[in-house]
């Protein structure tokens, strides 16, 4: 006698996820592997979901990115107690933005390579423009300033990140180290001078008072 058909299983739906839960598998992502490695694709199997799940959270990989962004300085980019000397604020703006991007690289690697920022953190922007004019700077000289100080501190974090993860990766002299120790002092005195010093003289952290000389310098070309 023939057996009754076992019943059709109808294909359950992907479980329900969370902009949290889709934001913090993202950070996850970037911060183990690196931005080119989160793809719509590669998140939603990191989750357990679909792509097309993804797609009620985020259109797309950019206002993913831009997500992070705003997570992040929620997070870490707290707006600090600014002095009323207004060359002081700009320091202290910019500083602020500093350390919190010097503690998570990843984010300068998005600000520096595509038009994406978070306007969390507009404020500290604000306050760097608003300092350099009333330090005498016209508005478009004061963005001009902005820009300029926003390169130093994007350009200091990504060249110490880069030399930090090429001296993790090898216990070897590096080839510039190479180069330094065999300096010619008759073509090149002043290098040979400090050459032994080279490699720790230009890993101190210097910035603050790079960023100070930078903003005299910007001020006093008013």
């Amino acid at each position: 006698m023939p057996q009754p058909s076992a019943p059709r299983r109808t294909p359950g739906r992907p479980p329900r996820i969370s902009r949290e839960e889709v934001v913090e598998t993202a950070r996850r992502i970037v911060a183990a592997e690196g931005v080119d490695r989160l793809t719509m694709r590669r998140l939603a199997t990191e989750i357990g979901s679909t792509p097309m799940a993804l797609y009620h959270h985020v259109r797309n990989k950019e206002e993913l990115l831009v997500l992070l962004l705003d997570d992040y300085a929620a997070r870490t980019l707290h707006r600090p107690e600014l002095p009323a000397r207004p060359r002081e604020r700009i320091v202290v703006a910019a500083a602020t933005i500093h350390e919190a991007l010097a503690a998570c690289p990843w984010i300068v690697e998005v600000l520096t390579a595509d038009d994406l920022m978070s306007t969390s953190a507009l404020w500290f922007v604000e306050q760097i423009v608003d300092g350099l004019v009333e330090c005498g700077l016209p508005p478009e000289r004061a963005v001009h300033g902005y820009r300029t100080i926003w390169y130093y501190t994007a350009g200091e974090i990504v060249v110490r990140t880069a030399a930090a993860r090429r001296r993790a990766d090898s216990d070897r002299a590096t080839y510039r180290e190479r180069v330094f120790a065999d300096l010619d002092p008759a073509e090149l005195p002043r290098l040979a001078q400090v050459s032994d010093r080279w490699a720790p003289l230009t890993d101190e952290d210097t910035y603050l008072d790079g960023l100070r000389a930078l903003v005299d310098g910007l001020l006093a070309a008013r």
